[in-house]
């Protein structure tokens, strides 16, 4: 039997602000929303019925790097020019950015993309698996998205 992702699900410390970002900056779709006070939850999607990536508003304090569990949510792009889309959208947002523009995954890699952060800090990634030849790779021969 071969696992796969059903869907990523982020602890937030503001439902309203984190679904903004996932909704209206990033483009998922809501397809449902609890609204207790005390179980506020948002499931979104890519245009399916299943979720892809639910948000719990649970958390006292933002994304802590230095703890173990999460590292950061990658995600994928169909294109360097539809990942560079996203960065235009992200900037608009004022989102800041751990690296100048796209940039490779490795020294030599085709494949690279944006890192940034979430409303709470959570590192995140977009790529695209061909298009930055000519990126820089920010660490050389180690992975970019291992540090950022």
């Amino acid at each position: 039997m071969t696992l796969r992702t059903a869907h990523i699900g982020l602890n937030v410390t503001d439902l309203d602000r984190s679904l903004a970002f996932y909704r209206d900056v990033l483009g998922f779709a809501l397809l449902a929303e609890g609204k207790e006070d005390d179980r506020r939850y948002a499931f979104l999607g890519d245009g399916g019925d299943q979720p892809v990536l639910t948000l719990w508003q649970q958390a006292r304090a933002p994304y802590e790097a230095g703890r173990a569990g999460l590292h950061h949510l990658a995600l994928a792009a169909d294109s360097v020019d539809r990942v560079r889309e996203y960065e235009t959208a992200l900037r608009a947002a004022g989102v800041e950015f751990a690296h100048e523009g796209v940039v490779a995954h490795r020294e030599g890699s085709a494949s690279g993309g944006i890192f940034f952060h979430d409303p709470d800090g959570t590192r995140l990634e977009i790529s695209a698996p061909h298009g930055a030849e000519d990126a820089p790779a920010p660490h050389g021969s180690a992975p970019t998205c291992g540090f950022f």
